[in-house]
């Protein structure tokens, strides 16, 4: 068994009883830490990231960082819980940006043939968007739930506390409304 194997099988507590005491220089404490730990983190990383290459990176700012500040690592003892610590640190980083990403992420524009084609579809969207805007609150709320959401007269009906016969009026009402609007600017 490599010392690896032994130190990930033997669990945390027993690795940590195997560091030299602090009279070992810095380097070699961090190269005996990365043998004895980096697999178990990795692992820890990969359960709460989700994946191999992330985890690994970061296992590796960690230790990046571990070394850089190496000569504020005054007690080796608790060199195991610190690195625990800043992994689940990066880890909750790593998932903090992704997550804004997922809210900042810009809606796909579809292709467009040419300059004038993009321009005119540009205008369209807005010419539509301030038509929607000048609705009633209802009117609005229904035709997004319906042609946004996909959701179904009784369902929207259920969302908005109203009957579903007050759903198709109202829909009704605002695409004509819509419409009506629409003509008169073109």
């Amino acid at each position: 068994m490599t010392t690896d194997a032994a130190a990930d099988s033997a669990g945390p507590a027993a690795a940590s009883r195997t560091l030299a005491p602090s009279a070992q220089p810095v380097g070699e404490l961090l190269a005996d830490l990365y043998r004895m730990h980096a697999v178990g983190l990795v692992r820890i990383a990969v359960l709460l990231v989700g994946d191999q290459a992330t985890a690994e990176d970061v296992v590796q700012d960690v230790f990046a960082r571990l070394q850089r500040g190496g000569a504020r690592l005054r007690e080796p003892d608790k060199a195991v819980p610190y690195l625990r610590t800043s992994v689940l640190n990066g880890c909750r980083s790593v998932l903090r940006t992704r997550r804004r990403a997922r809210l900042l992420r810009v809606p796909h524009e579809p292709p467009v043939w040419s300059a004038e084609a993009a321009m005119l579809a540009s205008e369209d969207r807005r010419a539509v968007l301030a038509a929607v805007a000048r609705l009633t609150g209802r009117q609005r709320e229904v035709l997004v739930l319906r042609y946004y959401l996909g959701l179904a007269d009784q369902e929207i009906a259920a969302a908005l506390r109203v009957s579903r016969g007050t759903v198709s009026s109202t829909a009704s009402r605002a695409l004509a409304a819509l419409a009506r609007e629409l003509r008169e600017e073109s």
